[in-house]
């Protein structure tokens, strides 16, 4: 994607530079082979100088090497840089994201990211609690984007999971001409901006913070593995799709565990699970009945089953034995069933 070797660049710049200016530079951004990062701090107590002061070389290494006659023999390389950044991102990219399209190499993707700082041909926005840290190339495109992802954001409830094209269909209407001139990978990659809105393991995106986003552990990706489903799971059947979508080992028992101490989960038959949010209602089959009859009034036998049916995977059988607790139900001259004073 890259026409030219990012450390090979990166080490002809450097050597403008006095012997400590460039030491100083190498260990800020891990231009060194093992790719190793320091802190200010921590560099300034090898050379016992002040963090304050360290900063200072820093700055004076950066722009010595972009007033050097270096910087301009290579000065192709940052406007093909620019050019990166208005393909992939039209004009604006997460810095996490360009990085990923232009190499997974840890040690390489420290020399690329010194390229972007040295380069003046485009600009920084400092990640804050809303957007990542971005790259752009005009200042406008960051204020209709960012302007977009608030409203998008506004627009999700906490809990919320929305596929990737319903996502994008959000953001499409509030770029309203914007988008029309990029395509949805450029929208995707804009989406990967904001802080606030995330995507999951599965493709769905939602707010950052939900646990549906934010997976963190078995019940997390318990919720999800039955989501995608669709219908009630067995619990030996959750931990098996977990292990298949997520490649996240789960061992049976622990996901029973997880699913009984989890109110996002109901039992709905003999080790079978469904999602609350689907309209199930926690309890036994006799609480189940109680609260239908509570609610619907005297009911046939057939009403009965059908809608115990609705809240749960049990035999008519079972429904039937249940029923016949006179403490609890009552059956009437007409055949139809109610709860006992």
């Amino acid at each position: 994607m890259i026409s030219f070797k990012p450390e090979q660049v990166t080490t002809t710049l450097l050597e403008v530079l006095p012997d400590r200016a460039r030491d100083v530079l190498e260990k800020r951004y891990g231009l060194n082979k093992d790719g190793e990062t320091f802190t200010l701090e921590a560099i300034g107590q090898s050379y016992g100088i002040t963090r304050e002061r360290v900063r200072q070389i820093e700055n004076y290494g950066i722009q010595s090497i972009q007033k050097s006659e270096v910087y301009k023999k290579h000065y192709d390389l940052f406007v093909e840089m620019q050019k990166l950044i208005d393909q992939l991102g039209g004009g604006l990219i997460a810095e996490h994201v360009l990085l990923d399209e232009l190499s997974k190499d840890p040690v390489v993707r420290n020399h690329l990211y010194f390229l972007l700082i040295v380069g003046d041909t485009f600009y920084k926005s400092k990640e804050n609690p809303h957007y990542e840290h971005r790259w752009f190339t005009e200042h406008k495109t960051v204020e209709e984007v960012e302007k977009a992802l608030r409203s998008v954001r506004k627009s999700l409830k906490r809990d919320d999971l929305v596929s990737e094209q319903e996502i994008i269909s959000r953001f499409k209407e509030e770029l309203a001409h914007v988008s029309e001139n990029h395509d949805e990978e450029v929208l995707k990659r804009w989406l990967k901006i904001s802080k606030q809105i995330g995507q999951n393991p599965l493709g769905d995106w939602g707010h950052s913070e939900s646990p549906n986003i934010r997976v963190k552990g078995i019940r997390d990706y318990a919720y999800l593995a039955v989501k995608r489903h669709g219908s009630p799971m067995h619990f030996r059947e959750v931990a098996g799709s977990i292990k298949e979508l997520f490649d996240h080992k789960a061992h049976i028992a622990t996901t029973h565990n997880e699913l009984i101490k989890d109110d996002r989960f109901v039992l709905v038959g003999r080790g079978l699970y469904a999602l609350s949010e689907w309209g199930y209602t926690a309890g036994v089959v006799k609480e189940v009945l109680r609260d239908i009859l509570e609610n619907e009034g005297p009911l046939s036998r057939e009403e009965i089953i059908d809608k115990v049916r609705k809240e749960r995977y049990v035999k008519d059988n079972t429904i039937l034995v249940n029923l016949q607790d006179v403490n609890m139900f009552k059956r009437l001259s007409n055949g139809h069933y109610t709860l006992s004073e």
